[in-house]
């Protein structure tokens, strides 16, 4: 192939009809739409939609990712766009690497984002691995992030629209998959732009309302499906004050979050009190004043490192961070222990910081992503 040709959308110094993506599609309006818009463009796409779990039970379930109607609305676009499609049964892979986790984070009182573990354990890894074996060039996703090529190779971004915005999710993608993956969404100024997209290409999923619930969990009633997967996970227990005091019973550690107020059963005090700790061996939900959800000391480990020098090159890192993924990033100091510890320390503390959330990390300055890892209880 002649080194002068120019660089296709893609990236590659070759014609689109050469070049192979493989587009993970879950059957929504964003990676239909990545998927339409690379097949319009002469690129040759390969469609893989992922059976995540048994979508017999959720077939007639709306908002939830790679349900049985997920799979039917994925390989309609394929047919319309004219790509081979293919549904890939991933069901153990899933339960053993997101699932399971899931529950046993959730009933160890942290509060899980499964969605992550989902883009580093199976999408980025297992089917990044099936693209490969597929001969394909690239895989591209349907995920609201920017791939900017830097001095030092890939960097992951924030999308242009800071109301999509993804990197939350996807700071555990490494330096290797960054350099095999697309994201062609990401420098759109809105979802609306997508569905105008999608409405040019025909699509019937161009009205599809977005997904809101985690895939497996109905309803966003997370209680019954770790009271499923756990049996007598929900035993009942005492509502405990920061000395100990019993001040009321609870119904199951798992119905409680970090920070909650709400629902604890214990009016009649003058002051609110706030969930602070989850203790499941004792199965004791401890209670406190709004300060006592303050923190400013963040141990953070598993971590994931995008920045062109090593990460324990230095003793401190200047940088911005998110504590969950409806916050804005926040000024704070990272202080490598290992390539993958670290302690954060907030200028500002932030309350309701919760063990088995991310810890992500931002450029101070730009919308360039430095990775970021995973809180925990010491």
């Amino acid at each position: 192939m002649p080194k002068d040709l120019p660089l296709n959308s893609l990236g590659f110094a070759k014609p689109p009809a050469d070049t192979r993506v493989v587009v993970a599609m879950s059957g929504g309006v964003d990676s239909s739409v990545v998927a339409a818009k690379l097949a319009e463009e002469g690129y040759d796409v390969v469609g893989v939609t992922l059976q995540l779990y048994d979508h017999g039970a959720a077939l007639a379930k709306k908002g939830a990712c790679c349900a049985g109607q997920d799979i039917h609305d994925a390989r309609r676009v394929a047919e319309e766009m004219g790509f081979p499609h293919y549904v890939l049964d991933y069901e153990n892979t899933f339960r053993e690497a997101v699932i399971d986790e899931f529950a046993d984070a959730y009933l160890g009182g942290a509060t899980p984002v499964p969605c992550i573990r989902c883009n580093e354990r199976v999408k980025f890894k297992d089917l990044l691995e099936t693209a490969k074996d597929l001969d394909a060039d690239c895989m591209a996703t349907g995920h609201y992030i920017q791939r900017k090529d830097g001095a030092a190779g890939p960097e992951l971004h924030c999308a242009a629209d800071a109301n999509r915005d993804q990197s939350y999710f996807l700071f555990s993608t490494t330096p290797e998959q960054l350099d095999y993956l697309r994201f062609p969404l990401g420098h759109l100024p809105s979802k609306d732009a997508t569905r105008e997209l999608a409405a040019k290409y025909g699509l019937a999923v161009a009205d599809k309302p977005d997904s809101q619930d985690i895939c497996f969990v109905p309803n966003g009633n997370y209680a019954s499906v770790i009271e499923k997967l756990r049996p007598g996970a929900a035993d009942p227990g005492d509502i405990v004050d920061m000395e100990g005091n019993v001040l009321g019973q609870h119904r199951g550690v798992i119905h409680y979050t970090i920070g909650q107020r709400r629902g604890l059963g214990i009016g009649g005090l003058e002051d609110p009190l706030y969930v602070v700790k989850l203790d499941p061996d004792t199965r004791h939900v401890v209670v406190g004043p709004k300060e006592a959800l303050s923190t400013r000391t963040i141990p953070v480990r598993e971590i994931n490192w995008l920045g062109d020098e090593p990460f324990t090159s230095r003793k401190e890192w200047h940088l911005k961070v998110k504590v969950r993924s409806t916050r804005p990033p926040r000024e704070a100091i990272i202080r490598p222990i290992s390539e993958t510890e670290a302690e954060v320390e907030l200028v500002v503390p932030e309350e309701g910081v919760s063990p088995g959330q991310a810890c992500v990390f931002y450029a101070p300055e730009d919308s360039r992503i430095f990775g970021g890892g995973w809180i925990y209880k010491k």
